[in-house]
């Protein structure tokens, strides 16, 4: 009898409890957001999504290394020797071809470790939090300008020039070990 009317008392006092909690949130002003039209401003350091200024890109391979994830994926050409890709907005100047610059954010931690070793900071966070997605990939973003037929050109380009190095390299060997006809 004893825990029957302990039972009785402790349902009255919790549904008190419970009413007294709605209550005093009745009168407290609604802190929803209508969110598609109306958005919450973010903290000024908030990391959300990367985007590279490839205009600015060395292909220095800095942000790459720094992943602890390894989202980012860089591949560049050497330029030729008559070839001026110009300068970065820092004065820095372009001595490769970036012809593959992309990011995987379906595997980025948003920790930001890519963005501070790059020299030309051309990599940085957006304040742009809205790309969820149902195909997994379009979250792989690309940055670089070159075409497919471009970056063949270069590299067809890159493998000439290098065996025109190697076959340097071997008539210049072949020359060292010929012994002048003086000498025999």
């Amino acid at each position: 009898m004893k825990d029957y009317f302990r039972n009785i008392y402790q349902a009255i006092v919790t549904i008190l409890i419970g009413m007294g909690v709605t209550f005093r949130h009745l009168f407290v002003h609604a802190v929803t957001i209508q969110y598609p039209h109306v958005k919450r401003e973010l903290p000024a350091r908030s990391r959300q999504k990367l985007f590279v200024n490839i205009d600015d890109c060395i292909g220095c391979f800095q942000c790459a290394r720094a992943c602890p994830v390894d989202c980012i994926m860089i591949e560049t050409v050497k330029a030729g020797k008559d070839e001026d890709l110009g300068e970065t907005s820092n004065g820095q100047k372009k001595r490769l071809h970036v012809v593959k610059f992309d990011i995987d954010m379906a595997k980025c931690c948003y920790c930001a470790d890519c963005v501070f070793p790059c020299p030309t900071e051309c990599i940085y966070m957006t304040p742009d939090y809205e790309f969820a997605t149902y195909d997994r990939n379009s979250l792989l973003l690309h940055f670089a300008k070159y075409s497919p037929e471009q970056v063949k050109a270069l590299h067809e380009r890159q493998e000439k020039e290098a065996l025109a190095k190697a076959q340097a390299a071997k008539i210049k060997a072949a020359a060292g070990t010929k012994k002048p006809e003086s000498e025999t």
